[in-house]
């Protein structure tokens, strides 16, 4: 069907000119003549051995007693820690910085003089599965009715990236309240509310 198109479009399927061809500058390798291969005989002599000449890297090196140096002399070769121990170190490291930390912070730790604590924890009541837009003056209105309220605190709680819950903890002033928020409101769905 090409010799039908047009002259413009048919030089452009025409097969270019031949490469020239050009005398090689040098022999091809395996016309080249070698001194065939020879064995590690002709080396022996560079090798380190006590009383004889001792080379390094094709240089005679000679002590001051006219001896090469001690084999024994020689440090020993440095080891390069592999990537599996390199992570096993650092993995150890650590476990033990965090076993020191939590050492320390065990022995400094004080829970009679932490105002953060709760009092009475029979006076407490923990709420979890909170959604998250729920607030905390809506929290607060919904126990009210069953007795005032003496502080309420609210935890966030990130699992998932959309997902975000609240936990609170909710105190009264007495523990006949708590058991009868308990009693009323054993599963109470408010905002996908639980109160255990």
């Amino acid at each position: 069907m090409t010799q039908y198109l047009p002259p413009n479009l048919l030089a452009l399927f025409a097969p270019r000119d031949p490469i020239p061809y050009l005398t090689p500058v040098d022999k091809l390798t395996w016309e080249k003549p070698t001194d065939g291969y020879s064995g590690v005989a002709s080396f022996i002599t560079r090798f380190e051995v006590r009383g004889q000449p001792w080379y390094v890297r094709g240089c005679l090196v000679v002590s001051a007693s006219g001896l090469p140096p001690d084999p024994k002399d020689t440090p020993p070769p440095t080891r390069v820690e592999t990537r599996e121990e390199r992570l096993e170190r650092k993995r150890r490291e650590k476990a033990e910085q965090m076993q020191y930390k939590l050492e320390q912070e065990i022995a400094l730790w004080d829970p009679h003089n932490n105002e953060a604590a709760t009092t009475d924890p029979y006076k407490s009541l923990f709420v979890s599965r909170i959604n998250y837009d729920t607030s905390e003056s809506k929290l607060r209105r919904e126990f009210e009715i069953y007795g005032p309220i003496k502080k309420v605190c609210v935890c966030a709680f990130y699992y998932r990236v959309h997902n975000s819950l609240k936990l609170v903890y909710v105190f009264y002033h007495f523990y006949s309240m708590v058991k009868k928020v308990c009693v009323c409101m054993y599963v109470c769905f408010l905002c996908y509310l639980t109160v255990i």
